[in-house]
């Protein structure tokens, strides 16, 4: 058996992100043999801590031996008496996970989402204009939070008017992963936080909002997607008003706040590696390695967890039934055995082997991909289209987390055409 090395910091602690991934840690991480053992903490029971690539991908794609459902999908323990209370969709299993993902699969597939084009290039054009317009400011507030929220809010049928009310909820979601003090009342919220996904009072006034635009749709269907899924059935039963409000509060979330974090750090690529991007703008046909480089370097969620259902070895080391093992896509991202300099960022580099910041395949690959991906495109395109100088105006605000890699405020100037 290898893996008995212990990590140097506590992985589970939102304050070893407060200055972003820790690469040296992760990088000696990944020269260890085996998997390294994250002890016991403030945050929770210990876990192994998958960092390499292909012991990654290895996890993804046996559900069977790992876990979403048995356990949780963050590294925090979640009492058992409440994880039904708390899951959604991207907590349970094949072939429940299968049956639930259909109902909503079919409206992000590359095809589908290639009628959704023109919106994004609208709402990229419009929230651009606006940071021009202004002369710069929070990259974060007028660029790279409006625009994702408006095109899953589009796609959800959520008005324009309670958009900023998605960005702050999801918000306060985040929040939950950090080492914040949280008012349990906030949102009219009476349960106990460890009732709530995230433990954030805001999954309440997620779901309170969602019984509401369910109670809406099934009286008067609009043909968007909550109506979709709230007339749609599954084993001959239509979604219950939990069940309809944990995929609404999933796709808010994951549809939302993991490309707001990567058009987040694109703004302070596009300054620290406007070099990268004149390559772009001298051959188009690198905008979406581009994009995709960008996705790899941000690593929007940092990890995954997944529970081991029996006695197995991974990576030579052995892993008991009922452990924790957490797939650390911030590492994977970077691992030497599959990316040249992989600490750089080239706007070139090439498509396979891929990056996993969309998962590593199996069940659970992020089922928004494509709709990140044309988002992503979309901003960088205009961005150079527009022929901008931008200025980074001090240090960026990083989110506090141990498992979304965001920026809560990034000040940029524009100064002028270059």
């Amino acid at each position: 058996m290898t893996g008995t090395v212990t990590n140097r910091l506590d992985l589970a602690d939102p304050a070893t992100y407060d200055h972003g991934i820790p690469h040296d840690e992760f990088r000696r991480l990944r020269g260890e043999p085996g998997l390294v053992w994250n002890p016991s903490g403030p945050w929770g029971s210990g876990f192994w801590s998958v960092t390499r690539l292909d012991d990654l991908v290895a996890v993804s794609r046996d559900p069977a031996t790992f876990s979403s459902e048995l356990g949780h999908i963050q590294i925090y323990d979640v009492d058992e008496d409440v994880r039904s209370v708390r899951a959604s969709m991207i907590d349970l299993d094949p072939p429940v996970h299968t049956r639930l993902r259909r109902l909503v699969s079919s409206a992000f597939t590359p095809r589908h989402v290639q009628g959704y084009v023109d919106d994004v290039r609208g709402r990229v054009r419009r929230q651009m204009d606006r940071f021009v317009e202004a002369g710069g400011g929070d990259w974060v507030s007028t660029v790279a939070a409006p625009i994702p929220i408006g095109v899953i809010c589009a796609l959800m049928g959520i008005p324009e008017e309670d958009h900023d009310l998605m960005i702050e909820m999801t918000d306060h979601l985040v929040e939950g992963t950090s080492s914040a003090e949280l008012d349990p009342g906030a949102y009219g919220n009476t349960r106990p936080l460890r009732e709530l996904p995230f433990n954030s009072p805001a999954a309440h006034g997620v779901e309170e909002y969602a019984r509401r635009a369910r109670r809406q749709r099934l009286d008067h269907p609009t043909g968007d997607l909550l109506s979709e899924l709230a007339t749609a059935e599954v084993g001959g039963e239509r979604l219950s008003e939990t069940e309809f409000a944990r995929f609404f509060q999933l796709m808010i979330f994951a549809g939302n706040e993991t490309t707001r974090s990567a058009m987040s750090h694109l703004g302070i690529h596009l300054v620290e590696h406007a070099d990268q991007f004149d390559r772009v703008r001298s051959d188009p046909d690198l905008l979406d390695t581009a994009a995709e480089e960008v996705v790899r370097h941000a690593s929007p969620i940092l990890y995954f967890r997944r529970t081991a259902t029996a006695d197995t070895t991974l990576a030579g080391t052995d892993v008991a039934a009922g452990e924790k093992v957490v797939m650390w896509y911030a590492s994977a991202n970077f691992d030497e055995v599959h990316f040249d300099d992989p600490q750089a960022f080239d706007v070139g580099r090439p498509k396979v082997p891929g990056h996993v910041a969309f998962g590593g395949g199996g069940a659970h690959f992020c089922l928004g991909a494509s709709l990140a991906r044309i988002e992503i495109s979309a901003l960088v395109a205009d961005v150079l289209a527009r022929d901008l100088s931008l200025e980074q105006v001090g240090a960026p605000e990083l989110v506090s987390s141990n498992f979304v890699n965001g920026v809560e405020r990034l000040e940029m100037k524009v100064a002028g055409p270059r």
